[in-house]
């Protein structure tokens, strides 16, 4: 059973504008759990809290109420932030530094030195495919270096989690999906990874479980697979007998919809109904080539539950 990475229950951020006139609850009695040794995924759009609530994590600021703890460790201690890696969004570096000094600067405030630093950064640098560039200032460097740059002196002091504040934002496809495989390696040996990204696509890929936030709530958590595979729908290829020469009862029994030549989609209810309707394609002398459960994208999800609390606040 794996225990828990992140805890936090009824965790809220409210600030304050001048003189205290106005308050925006940036974050609403947020309680969640992420099991160590998975890629959790938090989704939202600009101005969800995304970003407050790994700050909140972190200790970079601190909670209205509510508690949360890391690790086992209570957010308020600082033991547990040895085990921690961070790369921020728009993350910035003295344009004046090389890659290498960028990453001899993160190591030693992480208490790293000599032997022992060079041959991390000579590692992880190769790691995200940095490594002829490590005597280059970081001025010459472009949006998706400085993206490698940053995940790498995340993982400088060998993490047990790892927090990632829009880790492709700026990075082509080719880098995008090299960092995918960095993180599911990372995860494989055993890290835990937090992500914020608006990148749902990037998202859906890799991650095991995601959370979706707007206006400071969550909408709903849960494990991607579940999320969007769709229980009930159903496209099948067949060869043989067309569908549409059956009787119109089995027909509307399923609810079939041609979608091409040789593709149905169609309805049931339960796995029962499902195996029923098998079996009559098949007394039929209908051949079943393929047949692949329907999924929802986790773009379609987010944005259905996006526009439904946006719905729902304005009524």
């Amino acid at each position: 059973m794996n225990s828990i990475a992140i805890e936090t229950s009824g965790l809220t951020k409210v600030y304050s504008s001048s003189f205290g006139k106005r308050k925006v609850e940036a974050l609403t009695s947020l309680s969640l759990n992420v099991s160590t040794g998975m890629i959790f995924g938090l989704l939202g759009p600009n101005g969800a809290g995304k970003t407050t609530l790994i700050k909140l994590l972190l200790g970079i600021t601190f909670p209205t109420s509510g508690r949360a703890n890391i690790l086992g460790e209570d957010i308020t201690g600082y033991k547990m932030k040895y085990k921690i890696g961070y790369l921020p969004e728009n993350h910035k570096y003295p344009s004046y530094l090389s890659g290498g000094e960028v990453m001899q600067f993160f190591g030693k405030l992480s208490g790293m030195d000599g032997t022992e630093l060079n041959k991390k950064i000579d590692e992880l640098l190769e790691l995200v495919q940095l490594a002829k560039w490590k005597k280059t200032k970081v001025k010459n460097y472009s949006k998706g270096m400085m993206q490698r740059l940053g995940l790498a002196q995340a993982l400088l002091n060998n993490p047990e989690l790892i927090f990632l504040d829009e880790p492709t934002d700026g990075v082509d496809p080719i880098g995008r999906k090299e960092i995918r495989d960095i993180l599911v390696e990372l995860k494989n040996n055993g890290k835990t990874i937090f992500l914020n990204s608006h990148l749902l696509s990037e998202v859906e890929l890799i991650t095991d479980r995601v959370g979706i936030l707007n206006k400071g709530i969550l909408l709903r958590e849960g494990d991607v697979k579940e999320m969007t595979q769709n229980k009930e729908e159903y496209k099948i290829s067949i060869e043989g007998n067309s569908i549409d020469k059956l009787d119109d009862e089995i027909l509307r029994k399923a609810s079939f919809a041609k979608m091409n030549q040789d593709y149905y989609s169609f309805k049931v209810e339960n796995t029962q109904e499902l195996n029923k309707i098998l079996d009559l394609l098949r007394t039929n002398g209908i051949v079943i080539k393929e047949m692949l459960q329907q999924k929802n994208s986790l773009e379609e999800i987010f944005i259905s539950l996006i526009k439904e609390a946006d719905k729902e606040k304005a009524q």
